[in-house]
Parts: C-alpha cells; structure tokens; sequence
C-alpha cells in the first residue's frame, strides 16, 4: 500500500505508540506520535492528518476533551484507545465525535484495519448510497460485492463462490437475523428440504474457520439459536 496519508498517535505509554508506529509504517502510512494533547493539536496545526488514533488517559487534558477541541475544527476520523472497557466511555466518545473505540490490549494488526476502515469511509463519504451499499466494513472485516472480495485484517481470504455468498447475503442483511431456509434458497436457488440446514451447517462451519471465528463464540457469523444466523450491524 503506497500512502502518504498521516496517522497520528496520540498515546503516553511508548511501547503502545511504538507498536503502533511499527504496524502502520508497514503499511505505508506516515506515524507522527505525540504523548499529550498538547503535542497533538501542535502536530495538527502544523500537518495534514489523515486520521487520528487517541488514548483517553493523557497526562494532560483527556483524551474526550482532546477530541471535542479538533470537532470544533476538523473532521478526519478519529478512533479512542482505552485500557477501561466500560459501555459509557464507549458512549462518551462517540459523542464526543469520535469514529471508533477499542479497548486495550488489542491486536494491532485489528487497530491497522480499523484504520484502513476509516479511511475509506471518509473518502468515500460523498459516495451514492448505492454504491456504499456494495460494501461490507467492520472490525476489520471488508467484503466488497462488485469485486467479491473478501479481507480480514488487511489479508485477502480465499472463500469459495458459496461462501462467499453467504457471507455476503448475511452482510448486505446485517443485523438481521437470516433462517437456514432463506439462506439456502438464495444462496443455493433450491427448494430447502429437511436436509438442507446440514449443508447450510456445514458451509457455515468452513466459512467460521476461514474467518478465524471460534465455534461457540464467533465475532462475525453468529448464531440465533432455533432462528438462524446473523452478522452484527
């Protein structure tokens, strides 16, 4: 990836930041750090940051107040990093303006995505709905319909053409809960028999492993028991 997009990590703990810098510089992106809040709105005034990675704990000013003060001004996206994994500080920077939220520890290769995720998003924001809708994005997850393409992390899966649809039919219906039976009729083009919820099993379990999803506790491909299956908005 060639990139002369400016990622700015705003984090106290160095071996956090340098990790970070590792990742992203790996993929082309150019790392400026900051350990306050002050030394990040002095990076901001003076460079053009494509995105911004913040920690809520600073030693300074916070990282919510940090991140109301560059809303007043900017708007390129913004993820919050915390070690407190509590639903209101979730609330509270998303409210705050910010994009995104993880909690650490995190996998960095997780964060990398994230940030690729971001960054399409912004630029494709004036983008028809239509074309948005052809797409899949989250946590690091990115499925693309018109090139049936499938990333997780960054790195291409190899899915089968029906994997690929079930994936997708879930996706394009996120949040929404999809029955054995109409997954395999649209996926399939068949008539669904008693039968036909083991091959949907079966398909589900491959496409779970490729994804790296544990069975009993998958991220993407979820269970509904005795409803069917989803993946989260």
């Amino acid at each position: 990836m060639n990139t002369d997009e400016i990622i700015l990590v705003v984090e106290d703990e160095k071996e956090i930041a340098d990790l970070l810098e590792v990742y992203l510089t790996n993929e082309g992106f150019k790392v400026l750090k900051a350990e306050c809040s002050k030394d990040a709105l002095d990076h901001i005034g003076k460079e053009k940051i494509a995105l911004a990675i913040l920690d809520i704990m600073l030693p300074d000013i916070d990282g919510l107040t940090l991140c109301r003060q560059i809303r007043e001004k900017y708007l390129f996206p913004i993820i919050m990093l915390t070690a407190r994994n509590s639903d209101m500080d979730k609330i509270n920077g998303l409210s705050m303006g910010a994009d995104d939220y993880m909690t650490k520890p995190f996998n960095p290769l997780e964060v990398v995505a994230r940030v690729k995720t971001q960054l399409r998003r912004y630029t494709r924001y004036n983008n028809s709905e239509a074309e948005a809708s052809l797409e899949f994005d989250r946590d690091g997850l990115y499925v693309c319909k018109e090139s049936h393409k499938c990333e997780l992390y960054g790195k291409e899966l190899s899915l089968t053409p029906i994997e690929f649809d079930i994936l997708w039919y879930l996706c394009e219906r996120k949040g929404v809960v999809v029955s054995s039976e109409e997954l395999f009729e649209n996926v399939w083009k068949e008539k669904y028999l008693s039968s036909s919820n083991n091959t949907v099993m079966a398909h589900i379990a491959r496409l779970r492993e490729k994804l790296g999803d544990e069975p009993r506790h998958p991220k993407f491909v979820k269970t509904v028991w005795g409803v069917g299956y989803k993946v989260e908005e």
